[in-house]
């Protein structure tokens, strides 16, 4: 069982960065691929980030070159640096566990992001 929980959303400008942190409970933490996703309203969950437990590293394009993703193995966290954030960029982020392609094991409870323009 990994229980996962997202930390460091909120309200930022235009042009402004917050980092997203997910910590994960369990002893299991790095034989999980990592994922981040996202939810604006009215819209369907959108990815956003995944790194592999091999640290191999894969972006949508519309975060790409602003945001990175980055793991402690060490800590059990997985974390979401975002940069030249945008409007656009406002909605519930939350992370995944994912053990094998096309299934997410674990979910967290989601922390907001809202981009003010």
């Amino acid at each position: 069982q990994v229980q996962l929980v997202e930390s460091g959303g909120g309200l930022v400008q235009a042009g402004g960065s917050l980092r997203l942190s997910c910590a994960a409970s369990g002893r299991t933490f790095g034989n999980y691929a990592m994922v981040w996703f996202r939810q604006a309203p009215g819209k369907e969950r959108e990815f956003v980030a995944r790194i592999g437990w091999s640290g191999i590293i894969t972006y949508s394009d519309s975060v790409k070159g602003r945001f990175t993703i980055s793991r402690d193995n060490g800590k059990n966290t997985v974390y979401l640096q975002m940069n030249s954030l945008k409007p656009e960029d406002t909605a519930v982020y939350s992370c995944a566990a994912q053990s094998q392609p096309l299934t997410y094991d674990y979910w967290g409870q989601g922390t907001q992001v809202t981009v003010s323009s």
